[in-house]
């Protein structure tokens, strides 16, 4: 009987055998303390706080509160280490392959990865030749899109290299729940995720060009029309760096210049949250208004480090996804860790006949969607999406790939007045490299599909969200962070003299920022400026600094 045939039932993570028994039988107590009515209170009263603070997001045209399911998700320390481990040895690997691609090309000429798929990537830019990182990073935030099988096992979905959004939910979310819920951390051993914007920047002077005193970091944002406006904000008001606009910026004698009422100040390292099409309109597309002329000669000549780097879309192709466990066994001399789903290179006749002969038992994926648009999934399609899709593949076997249908891993899950029932959940751990060491966030973002039976987790399809916690061993040492500076918290935005420009400009930059995010939600184009599989969790936020932002009325 092959793995198609099979009958298969999700895993339900809170009765696992992997389960932090004592965590779980603690957190069922105080949920059942509370009763199906103290739930549902607590629950408006988690959606008034996302509400307050701003943190809502865009679902057919009408704002909402980021969905915040009460029950956390709990994953044992040693399950946690697992994850780790295989995140880093994942990024590793891509690190390797990505200065490969860009460089000497073993790996093509070993028929590791065939050439094909990189000459016919969207996402492989010939301007990225010549720009060498600092400190050797490409990759300096990653978001890994994991799910739990049938078996209980951890495996990727997906790689995030470019822009990985959502990780200003996985720390909204903790906050939150310990505003509203502080019973649940009374007796539990949660690992903090509060010191993440601290390693963020850390990594990010560690990737400032070499020879500089006094490095300036700034986060680079669309603007406040972009649906991720909020978590651009967020981190830059933690980290206590700037952020800015493409606006904001300009590039003289390959140097990257940010202009203020004192005067123009360099800036050494950009985090990015712009696709690399917008990023400079020398190299890219020349309509955009979004990004800094230059940009690219300022990075080739190492007056700048752009992070994520330009050119890591190549490495998180869909169509690159089924080789990573190839390319760790050949860049590292190991075995994945973290296992892949069952996925197939469309491009290969004897596979695309498998996969066609099968689609009602398979999810089909196109390579450039996001925000699961356009994601098929076999047995819940009728036969006229079925032929139709078989049109498309065999029109377009790049455009495609094609993974078997898995039945994700349940929590339990807040639904209705107070009532508790199994929904289906996906997480994204986020990693932070500064070169030396790769810092695995402890939890991630826990993303569930809300509506029953369904599989699909993204926000834009109704999904939601849940606080993952870690749940350390007894003797476990707990992070504390370094004293730090009071961070600066002059905002660039209001240091700049007042800008003039004609509505027809304004327009344009408008409709860029907009068009960004109608990509991301229809994969026409290359994923917005949030790139990768899932659509990030999308509010309308505007920015106001505050003095400490751990200090926020709720």
């Amino acid at each position: 009987m092959s793995f198609l045939d099979a009958v298969r039932q999700p895993y339900e993570e809170m009765d696992g055998d992997l389960a932090d028994a004592d965590a779980v039988d603690a957190l069922k107590t105080v949920l059942l303390g509370l009763g199906d009515q103290g739930l549902a209170d607590r629950q408006r009263l988690v959606d008034a706080y996302f509400n307050r603070q701003g943190i809502t997001f865009s679902l057919a045209g009408k704002e909402r509160p980021l969905p915040l399911d009460l029950v956390p998700r709990l994953l044992s320390a040693a399950e946690w280490r697992v994850i780790e481990q295989g995140v880093a040895q994942r990024i590793r690997a891509l690190e390797m392959f990505l200065a490969d691609v860009y460089g000497p090309r073993g790996v093509l000429d070993d028929g590791i990865v065939p050439r094909r798929l990189i000459t016919s990537s969207k996402h492989y830019h010939r301007e990225a030749w010549g720009i060498e990182p600092p400190n050797s990073v490409r990759i300096h935030v990653a978001g890994i899109d994991l799910i739990r099988d049938e078996q209980g096992v951890f495996a990727v979905l997906e790689d995030n290299l470019r822009c990985p959004s959502g990780v200003s939910y996985v720390l909204e979310n903790r906050r939150a729940l310990a505003h509203v819920l502080p019973e649940l951390f009374s007796d539990q051993r949660v690992q903090p995720v509060a010191e993440y914007p601290e390693r963020l920047l850390d990594a990010l002077l560690a990737a400032a060009p070499g020879g500089v005193a006094d490095p300036q970091v700034a986060v680079l944002t669309p603007g406040v029309h972009n649906s991720a406006h909020f978590e651009h904000a967020f981190l830059a008001r933690r980290m206590g760096v700037e952020l800015v606009e493409g606006r904001d910026l300009y590039c003289r004698d390959d140097q990257v210049w940010m202009r203020t009422v004192r005067g123009p100040r360099p800036v050494h390292v950009l985090y990015r949250r712009i696709d690399d099409d917008y990023l400079d309109p020398v190299h890219f597309r020349p309509d955009s208004v979004l990004g800094v002329p230059g940009l690219l000669n300022a990075a080739r000549a190492g007056r700048v480090t752009i992070a994520n780097a330009v050119g890591n879309g190549v490495a998180d192709d869909k169509a690159i996804y089924p080789y990573v466990p190839a390319l760790i066994e050949y860049y590292l001399g190991e075995k994945a860790i973290l296992p892949n789903i069952d996925t197939y290179d469309l491009q290969d006749a004897e596979q695309r006949e498998f996969v066609i002969d099968r689609l009602d038992r398979m999810v089909l994926k196109p390579v450039d969607g996001s925000g699961g648009y356009g994601l098929v999934v076999g047995d819940q399609a009728s036969d006229e999406q079925l032929e139709r899709l078989r049109q498309q593949v065999l029109g377009d076997p790049r455009g495609w790939i094609a993974q078997r249908i898995v039945r994700i891993s349940t929590c339990p899950t807040l639904v209705g007045s107070g009532q508790l029932a199994p929904r289906h959940v996906d997480l994204r751990p986020f990693a932070v490299n500064d070169g030396e060491n790769i810092f695995v966030l402890p939890g991630g973002l826990t993303r569930v599909a809300l509506p029953e039976g369904s599989l699909v987790v993204n926000s834009s399809q109704g999904g939601g969200s849940k606080d993952t916690w870690v749940v350390a061993e007894p003797d476990e040492l707990m992070y504390v962070p370094p004293e730090r500076p009071t961070p600066r918290l002059t905002r660039v935005l209001a240091a700049v003299p007042a800008r003039v420009h004609s509505p027809t400009i304004h327009d344009e930059r408008m409709r860029q920022q907009e068009n960004q995010q109608q990509q991301s939600l229809s994969g026409s184009a290359t994923p917005s400026v949030e790139s990768g599989p899932i659509r990030p969790l999308s509010p309308v936020y505007t920015y106001e600094r505050v003095a400490d932002p751990d200090t926020e009325s709720c």
